[in-house]
């Protein structure tokens, strides 16, 4: 079951229905209530429509299974409009509801950031899919993460750059925001880690409408090889659009946002032949070919990370109220921390002590519009 206290928008912009049909047995229990916030408008609405319909689809599937402990699932939604103070007050409302018992969080680092001192204070779950490494081990016992961090994506960026394309002259572009600052740190880092400094590294705010001035430095600084660590789906296809006018047509290896299929719409041609880290791919494991499979049949467009990572959240969330017995919010975190060898669409979920469950990534390339695998790397920690 789906509802939303913003139903006009989320009618709106998606157009799809509010309430997902249920088991006469499931319809007549309580639900069990998860709160998920996402920008159904904005300039990253494009994201969250992904997002929930990833949620929605895992919520079909528990409930038609018969719910967890007899009750069916109930998303409430709430739009976070794609800004940070926004996201802040759309939390808000949903923690202000006690029957939820846990929450779909941002997908971006620096809303998730904002939320955090209101997450804490509401003592309940909430899973995350942005990749700033210092969300978990901040100390907020509540957060859950379903993706690999940045300290992944900067060991397997940095290994596949020198050591399988053999690159040395790097020139790294980052969002000055609380995700590309951090991966830019790590990823810098770890260069030097491997006797390399970068010959550039540039900032540039979020919703840039103008790369230009980025695009002739990149084409300025002898780099031979180009990093990026861009946030939103919009600036990516600026910048690339940008670039390629410059005649800039150097080895190109980016963060998981230039493999979303918005960011490849709005690209076209200017992303062919770019590499980058992928968390999902829908040739990457069974399960990932299972779920893109029924996400084509019900959306009618692939999905990418911004659908697979609430889908599998939804269904490690199931597994584990059914095995604490209990909707109460520590037992839910005992057990989510619990959760071992589970074989999700994004990869095979191991949950350390600060709620990272994912330990690796894809590498893959853009072959002409087309997201191929090259190589999965995982680590043991």
């Amino acid at each position: 079951m789906v509802t939303s206290r913003a139903c006009t928008v989320f009618g709106a912009v998606f157009g799809m229905a509010l309430a997902i049909s249920l088991p006469i047995a499931a319809q007549a229990a309580d639900p069990i209530k998860i709160g998920m916030v996402a920008p159904l408008s904005g300039p990253i609405a494009d994201a969250g429509r992904y997002g929930v319909q990833g949620a929605k689809l895992a919520v079909e599937e528990v409930n038609k299974a018969g719910g967890v402990l007899g009750r069916p699932f109930e998303l409430v939604i709430e739009d976070d409009q794609s800004l940070n103070p926004s996201t802040v007050l759309a939390f808000a409302k949903l923690a202000d509801d006690k029957d939820i018992v846990a929450f779909l969080g941002p997908t971006r680092s620096t809303q998730i950031q904002s939320i955090a001192p209101s997450v804490k204070q509401a003592g309940r779950p909430v899973m995350i899919g942005g990749t700033d490494p210092s969300l978990t081990l901040a100390g907020n016992p509540w957060f859950f993460r379903f993706r690999p961090n940045d300290t992944y994506t900067a060991r397997v960026m940095s290994d596949y750059g020198l050591n399988k394309l053999g690159k040395k002259k790097w020139a790294i572009v980052h969002a000055t925001d609380a995700f590309g600052t951090t991966a830019k740190n790590l990823f810098a880092e770890a260069l030097k880690n491997q006797g390399v400094t970068p010959v550039m590294v540039e900032g540039q705010p979020n919703n840039s409408p103008d790369y230009t001035a980025v695009a002739l430095a990149v084409k300025q600084s002898g780099a031979d090889v180009l990093a990026t660590f861009i946030t939103f789906e919009p600036d990516v296809a600026i910048f690339a659009r940008q670039l390629r006018q410059l005649g800039v047509n150097i080895v190109w290896l980016g963060s998981p946002s230039i493999t979303t299929t918005t960011a490849r719409k709005l690209a076209g041609a200017t992303l062919y032949g770019t590499f980058a880290v992928a968390d999902f791919h829908p040739d990457a494991n069974p399960e990932a070919k299972s779920f893109s499979e029924k996400y084509l049949a019900s959306y009618k467009t692939t999905p990418d990370f911004f659908a697979s990572w609430p889908y599998d959240a939804v269904h490690v969330l199931a597994q584990a109220i059914a095995k604490a017995g209990s909707i109460d919010p520590q037992k839910i975190r005992d057990a989510l921390l619990a959760v071992k060898d589970y074989r999700g669409v994004e990869g095979t979920y191991n949950f350390d002590s600060h709620g990272d469950g994912l330990h690796g990534y894809n590498i893959v390339k853009n072959d002409n519009g087309n997201i191929v695998v090259e190589k999965r790397i995982d680590f043991d920690n």
